[in-house]
């Protein structure tokens, strides 16, 4: 058990049943009355973003999280699949884990996979990840005082917006943390 004025982003703990990784934290000490610790927690089984408030000296459970390198191997419906580099197991999740961010995967790529009690609860995306466009709208040069941008779709279906000088077939790096386009590859 560990006080909650040692909650701290990035620690894992269990409460009620739930695995909450901490997001955002927070010290509030009033003038009077006990001081207050405000989290942001991910719900790590169902992705759910909550914001709880703890009072100071209440306890929680700290779990350890284990995390192992993986590579994406393929997508088949809305199963995704998953190899341990280190020990060649082969693991079967459900792209809903992923939601949005199963648009970053693209095969052969590494990324870390956290289980606990050998149940998978987490990911994490490298930084940036590299696609190839394959889908790009006309680039029309005109009122461009500022840097003139426009929409291309990835072999994964991602869409991110780029500068006018990429085109079809060029790979692109985006950062995985926003969406963003970072340069042409």
């Amino acid at each position: 058990m560990i006080d909650v004025n040692d909650l701290r982003k990035g620690v894992t703990f269990t409460i009620d049943g739930a695995i909450y990784r901490v997001l955002e934290y927070s010290h509030h000490k009033p003038g009077r009355g006990n001081a207050t610790i405000r989290t942001t927690l991910r719900d790590l089984r169902t992705g759910a973003t909550i914001q709880r408030t703890f009072i100071s000296g209440d306890r929680v459970q700290e779990i350890r999280v284990e995390s192992f390198p993986v590579e994406f191997l393929y997508r088949d419906g809305e199963m995704l699949y998953f190899m341990n580099t280190t020990t060649f197991e082969q693991y079967e999740l459900p792209a809903r884990i992923f939601g949005s961010d199963v648009l970053y995967l693209h095969e052969n790529m590494q990324l870390s996979l956290s289980s606990y009690e050998g149940e998978i609860i987490d990911y994490e995306l490298p930084t940036t990840v590299e696609h190839e466009v394959v889908e790009a709208e006309v680039a029309v040069a005109g009122n461009t005082v500022t840097g003139a941008t426009k929409k291309v779709t990835t072999q994964t279906g991602l869409q991110v917006v780029v500068p006018l000088f990429v085109n079809v077939g060029d790979r692109i790096r985006i950062d995985t943390r926003d969406g963003s386009y970072i340069t042409r590859v």
